[in-house]
């Protein structure tokens, strides 16, 4: 992911342009890098998915291809194991949350995987119930009292 000032034809033009570049490499069992277009690329491929990570030429690889291994772990880990397109689909709001948690403006705020995947599933709050088994009711209670608790600090 590459957030940045970019135009959306800019950027779809980009995306395009990195997967005609890369869908030939054998990316499946490690991550791969490439410089593009003065852009630092990490990608990884798993069966029928794709994840592309991206930064400016100034940042480090190891730091990118870190929030990418962070990305996937976590991913894998709330889809428990089964990561291909149909369940990521389905369980696109935990792969959104997933990137919500490891970086946000571009600042990376965590790379541990078991910690990304506890926020993402609440686990970590004791006595709740995982996200992915309430129900809307449960889950917005849940929240408001969460952001009820946070407000009386």
């Amino acid at each position: 992911f590459h957030f940045s000032r970019k135009s959306i034809q800019t950027q779809l033009s980009f995306e395009r342009s990195i997967f005609q570049k890369t869908i030939r490499t054998n990316a499946r069992s490690e991550q791969e890098i490439i410089l593009f277009e003065s852009d630092i690329v990490v990608y990884k491929f798993t069966s029928d998915l794709l994840f592309f990570v991206s930064s400016g030429e100034e940042e480090n690889e190891i730091i990118v291809g870190t929030v990418l291994q962070a990305l996937f772990e976590s991913i894998s880990l709330l889809l428990r194991g089964n990561v291909e397109k149909r369940t990521a689909l389905e369980n696109l709001d935990l792969i959104l949350l997933s990137i919500d948690e490891i970086i946000d403006g571009g600042v990376i705020l965590e790379t541990d995987p078991n910690i990304i995947a506890s926020r993402v599933s609440m686990r970590g709050v004791e006595g709740e119930v995982p996200i992915t088994e309430q129900s809307f009711t449960q889950a917005f209670a849940s929240a408001r009292e969460q952001i009820s608790r946070n407000l009386l600090r």
